[in-house]
């Protein structure tokens, strides 16, 4: 059959892997959504992360949405951005490499699998109000601006305003740039790629949906999930590692 020609691992395996992404992003909206949290205490870890981006002089989040608002277009293109690339994004790489590097999908899956859990832990431990609910401290909705939509629009089970830390906006463009940059073939690829987890970066913080603290900590649960899918492929090498044809490879000169 054509379709078997076409999926490296046959239409039994692709079902899997869409079911089992399908599962982790459902499970994550709805524990996003049951661990709500308390308002006073979003608010208040908000104000403890301002606290210490002050003393480290790192809170740059109101100049930087402030230089897009200035220029209007940018914030516009921020906004879109937010509405529609990470999801869009990780889509369709997943797919791609999925379809045309299925020896490294095994991998990256692995790491996005533990990086669901890990943020989800993050949402309920340490619930936290995004810049776009502090209007006292100089911050403005963008999206809600560009999409003529509240927030409180939308609010159900699956909801949960204060899931700020971690970023897995720019986790996620970690975990599919470090390994695009890796395996594009076309030179002009490459660089875009580099650009990716900055511009999703840019992004997040003009539209005032992330502090600078949450984009570290999404960076920190991408690196911890890097490590991890190296101690999954020492359990299964031919099967998890990022290379497995080399795994298989120096089994067969060990044998």
């Amino acid at each position: 059959m054509r379709l078997n020609r076409l999926l490296p691992r046959g239409p039994v395996d692709l079902l899997r892997q869409i079911l089992l992404f399908c599962g982790a992003y459902w499970l994550d909206r709805l524990v996003r959504g049951e661990v709500y949290g308390d308002p006073g205490a979003a608010f208040a870890h908000a104000a403890d992360v301002v606290k210490l981006e002050r003393s480290l002089h790192v809170f740059v989040e109101r100049p930087v949405q402030h230089f897009s608002m200035r220029t209007e277009v940018l914030d516009d293109v921020a906004s879109w951005m937010y509405i529609n690339m990470h999801f869009v994004v990780t889509t369709v790489t997943l797919a791609f490499i999925y379809l045309r590097r299925n020896e490294h999908f095994y991998f990256v899956r692995n790491m996005f699998m533990v990086a669901m859990g890990l943020a989800l832990v993050g949402y309920a431990v340490y619930p936290t109000a995004p810049p776009r609910l502090l209007p006292e401290l100089g911050f403005q909705d963008s999206v809600a601006v560009f999409t003529h939509v509240t927030g409180n629009s939308s609010v159900d089970s699956l909801f949960n305003p204060y899931a700020a830390v971690p970023s897995m906006h720019v986790g996620f463009a970690l975990m599919l740039s470090i390994p695009m940059i890796r395996i594009a073939r076309r030179a002009w690829a490459r660089p875009l790629w580099a650009l990716y987890a900055p511009v999703m970066t840019w992004v997040v913080l003009t539209t005032a949906n992330h502090w600078v603290f949450d984009v570290v900590t999404g960076a920190l649960v991408a690196g911890a999930s890097a490590i991890a899918a190296v101690l999954f492929a020492r359990a299964r090498p031919h099967a998890w590692a990022w290379a497995p044809e080399r795994e298989l490879a120096a089994s067969a000169r060990a044998g």
